[in-house]
């Protein structure tokens, strides 16, 4: 009548070596995905720093509109939030949202030169390492690339 037997083997439970063949498994899994996702992680910051620069150099450009110039050495890109005692009438800013000027993803200020190497101004960041040049999440990153 019983078709099914059940034997006190099957009711234990995992047996050591399946356990480690799963365990296995898993960090070879973990070994190949995990430095892709990290490299993912590491390239966010970089594309932020680039979006963040972006937004800095236009609202110098605003800024440059109203006033006829870019913000000096002096004022820093800090003249894009509170009005510099030098500017005249024609500031209209603060030219950046929510608050302030940003730092960049790494938590070091962007760096701010006029006139620029590059250009009018330049805008850039020395990347995680906060250090001229290098590769990867080293590299600078600036308004002119």
């Amino acid at each position: 009548m019983n078709r099914f037997r059940f034997s006190p083997r099957s009711s234990l439970g995992f047996t050591l070596v399946e356990i480690l063949v799963v365990l296995a498994i898993i960090g070879l899994l973990a070994g190949l995905v995990g430095p892709r996702v990290l490299n993912q992680l590491g390239g966010a910051k970089s594309k932020t720093a680039a979006v963040q620069i972006k937004d800095l150099e236009q609202a110098a450009e605003l800024f440059k509109l109203d006033m006829g110039r870019f913000p000096t050495r002096e004022e820093g890109l800090d003249a894009l939030v509170t009005r510099p005692a030098s500017a005249p009438a024609g500031w209209n800013g603060p030219y950046l949202r929510k608050g302030g000027v940003p730092a960049d993803p790494w938590g070091n200020p962007y760096r701010y030169e006029v006139p620029g190497r590059h250009g009018d101004i330049d805008i850039y960041t020395y990347g995680a390492d906060n250090a001229p040049g290098g590769d990867g999440e080293n590299a600078d990153i600036g308004n002119w690339m």
